[in-house]
């Protein structure tokens, strides 16, 4: 994608979104933490439904370590993977007492450095409270990259380098959550609702997806017009037979 086409395309989402922010509901730097841990192989929804429990009596590590892993278990365990979380969100917890304190570190390494963080976890922690340009890549942001050929790769770890090469410093803050967003409501997977989309002219994808509502209408209006035009059905043999066989009754009781 070019240049000019890479602005335009940021210039018009954060018209469309002028204030992107992570759909994870959390109170603190460590409730983000455990949301976006939670989340993995999980969606937003289904974490948010689960953690208002959770946080109400663990919202910092010394809390959630007391409650421990049968706890944390119980709360979240209409998440997926919720017993491998569970583990991961108590050991994190210990390692942030005995090595940071009880806060969340803000480097890379540290980050991902505990239990159930990885690269795209660490990207959003540092990006949403630290203000990092960092640009996680999870399936909806790679999905929007490679459609759109913003930054195309069959990877995550190739798309998310072609990404922070290419896309302009003053975009970098918004751009994950921007792509999120666009992927999850617009750019969707099955179906993309290109319809609606604001990038609709800037991406190259095709054939996009037409208004079905348009189309309902085009097809209504066109069995209107086949009914109204469709020439008169032509007898077949059987039917005209049938008719003619009184006729040939009727002729023998004459002889």
């Amino acid at each position: 994608m070019k240049r000019a086409d890479i602005d335009r395309l940021f210039t018009v989402l954060e018209q469309a979104m002028p204030a992107p922010k992570t759909e994870l509901e959390f109170t603190n730097t460590f409730t983000l933490l455990v949301s976006v841990v939670l989340s993995a192989q999980a969606t937003d929804k289904g974490v948010n439904a689960a953690t208002p429990g959770l946080f109400a009596l663990a919202d910092n590590p010394h809390a959630m370590l007391a409650l421990g892993e049968e706890g944390v278990r119980d709360k979240i365990k209409t998440i997926g993977l919720f017993n491998a979380k569970a583990k991961n969100v108590i050991a994190l917890s210990r390692i942030l007492i005995e090595k940071y304190g009880g806060e969340v570190p803000a480097s890379r390494e540290a980050l991902q450095s505990l239990p159930g963080v990885g690269r795209k976890t660490a990207s959003v922690v540092m990006n949403e409270a630290f203000g990092e340009p960092t640009i996680a890549v999870d399936t909806h942001v790679f999905r929007v990259a490679n459609r759109t050929g913003l930054a195309p790769g069959k990877t995550p770890d190739a798309v998310e380098k072609k990404l922070e090469a290419i896309v302009p410093e003053r975009w970098k803050k918004g751009a994950h959550h921007w792509l999120i967003l666009h992927g999850r409501y617009t750019c969707l997977a099955r179906k993309p609702r290109c319809w609606t989309c604001v990038i609709a002219d800037i991406c190259p994808f095709k054939p996009k997806t037409p208004d079905p509502e348009e189309e309902a209408r085009l097809a209504a209006e066109a069995r209107a017009a086949g009914r109204r035009l469709a020439p008169p059905r032509p007898r077949t043999a059987r039917k005209a037979a049938v008719k003619k066989a009184p006729a040939r009754k009727a002729a023998r009781k004459t002889r």
